[in-house]
């Protein structure tokens, strides 16, 4: 077996339930530039109370074609990445936010889908 296959299955495997899939689309459809908080997506994939569940997907979830990087913690926290803050950081950066002290700022002008 390759190398990161096994790691690939099991990721591929933690969103193979309809929730898990409803998640990683809310998340492909967080425009560049713009964040979503873990409860967000929860709340868009139907699940409103399920923002761990969306954690331990975005956790898991290594493909390319999906924008974990976009999805953050309650009051703009920045949130796990792998253990790699620096390059979420750096990827919202990239992207025109602002992140100050393990925070987004200005959360409610860049928050997707905006507040309701």
């Amino acid at each position: 077996m390759p190398a990161g296959t096994r790691r690939r299955d099991a990721a591929d495997a933690s969103v193979r339930d309809r929730f898990g899939l409803r998640v990683l689309a809310v998340v492909c459809r967080i425009p560049p530039g713009r964040v979503a908080t873990y409860g967000d997506v929860a709340r868009m994939a139907g699940r409103p109370r399920a923002w761990r569940a969306v954690g331990n997907i975005m956790r898991t979830c290594h493909r390319p074609d999906v924008p974990c990087h976009r999805v953050i913690a309650a009051g703009g926290r920045l949130g796990g990445y792998g253990g790699r803050e620096g390059l979420k950081r750096a990827l919202l950066a990239a992207e025109g936010l602002t992140v100050t002290g393990g925070r987004v700022r200005h959360l409610d002008a860049v928050r997707w889908p905006g507040r309701r």
